[in-house]
């Protein structure tokens, strides 16, 4: 059984994680229990735009922000599955509520949504997911592969994806350019 609980936390992996999966990212958790723990990565751009999601599920939208905005590569499973981190305006269905401020779908309907300008104005929307087997993520803490806090909605939905890292760090008070391998390096 897990000792804690790391659901509503960001992962920041530790500048020695060279997983390519996972070098240099802040992954949300959704949720965390004793069979395992599911997460979605938050500062991985896809370089493809929503408006060509879209067009592949016969939706569209005459918004330009919303055509414009950036697909996240959230992890290595199910990458062909959309997820959208949100807040919970309403029940989109097949939504999972972490906290009152935040929520996670997986629905079309919350995209149909967000084509009309009637979905919730701050969302992320990622195309796979990270998730660890029972255990898996207890050990992977354990070796320092990552560090957590307290997610933050600002670093999710305002700052920069390349800024993500870093700040997120910089919550715990720890500057990863101090940790990294390859300080001096650009």
């Amino acid at each position: 059984m897990s000792t804690f609980d790391l659901t509503n936390q960001f992962l920041i992996a530790m500048p020695s994680l060279e997983d390519p999966n996972f070098a240099r990212t802040v992954t949300y958790v959704c949720a965390h229990n004793e069979e395992g723990a599911m997460g979605i990565v938050i500062n991985r751009p896809l370089g493809i735009e929503l408006g060509e999601v879209l067009a592949q599920m016969q939706l569209e939208s005459e918004d330009r922000e919303v055509n414009t905005r950036q697909v996240f590569q959230g992890g290595p499973v199910h990458q062909d599955r959309g997820f959208i981190i949100h807040r919970p305006t309403q029940d989109w269905g097949s939504t999972i509520k972490v906290t009152d401020q935040i929520a996670v779908s997986t629905s079309r309907e919350i995209l149909a949504a967000i084509c009309q300008g009637t979905g919730p104005k701050d969302a992320l929307i990622a195309l796979g997911y990270a998730g660890w087997g029972a255990g898996q993520l207890e050990r992977e803490m354990a070796e320092n592969a990552w560090l957590s806090t307290p997610a933050n909605l600002e670093i999710i939905f305002r700052l920069p994806p390349a800024a993500r890292w870093a700040r997120a760090a910089a919550e715990l008070g720890v500057d990863m350019a101090l940790l990294s391998n390859d300080v001096g390096h650009a």
